[in-house]
């Protein structure tokens, strides 16, 4: 009997040097996911795309460009978002259903899959699941409000550029977003206390890796 096919790689974007940096801690820390040589964690590459909608679309087109099989690679964007729902508060987790911006929506794959990954691990703070929005500046006050009217939960700059251009002209690469809330209506990123709601990002972002991982493994991806 043959054994299951591997997924293919993971491709997991982030925008910024400080999100990099948290990621990057996260594959290198040891535990479960790192056993039996660290196969999981060798087929992840890490993309720090830079900031913005367009440079995020460039740099995801440019990474995949050479993969093997085409459509063979997962595609994850992560780091930060702006929360738009109150309540939220620095430290959530938002997994998104879609990301959606001007260019059209992009459905993700396996969202209850990493909802459970997530929620299993217990970071602290409340994981929250619905549509992405992405911008093409920082949002606050009634740009914030607009999109939350709109149904959208959480906002970034980047997520729906890089899904997007994952998704475009294959139906079957798997996609997915999950961002870290490091500010929200209640605690905007202007106000005092940022740079505390800043580290308790940074340390939720650092642990993600594994539920990542959880959720490629999950995938069973085709890989002919």
């Amino acid at each position: 009997m043959e054994s299951p096919e591997a997924p293919g790689p993971l491709l997991v974007a982030c925008a910024l040097g400080i999100e990099h940096v948290a990621l990057r801690r996260g594959l290198g820390r040891p535990g479960p996911d790192h056993a039996n040589g660290g196969t999981d964690a060798a087929r992840v590459r890490l993309l720090r795309s830079g900031m913005g909608p367009q440079a995020a679309r460039t740099a995801v087109t440019r990474a995949l460009a050479g993969e093997e099989v085409a459509g063979g690679t997962a595609v994850l964007a992560t780091g930060f978002c702006a929360g738009l729902a109150r309540g939220m508060r620095p430290g959530d987790l938002v997994v998104a259903e879609e990301t959606r911006d001007e260019h059209g929506r992009t459905r993700c794959t396996g969202t209850e899959l990493l909802t459970t990954a997530l929620t299993r691990r217990g970071f602290g703070g409340t994981v929250h699941v619905g549509p992405l929005a992405g911008t093409d500046r920082v949002v606050r006050g009634r740009g914030r409000a607009a999109l939350h009217t709109s149904g959208a939960i959480a906002a970034d700059m980047e997520s729906a550029a890089t899904l997007g251009a994952a998704a475009a002209g294959t139906a079957r690469r798997p996609v997915a977003a999950v961002r870290v809330v490091v500010d929200a209506p209640g605690h905007e990123l202007i106000r005092i206390g940022t740079l505390r709601g800043g580290i308790s990002a940074f340390r939720v972002l650092r642990g993600v890796l594994p539920a990542f991982l959880e959720w490629h493994r999950s995938l069973l991806l085709p890989w002919r």
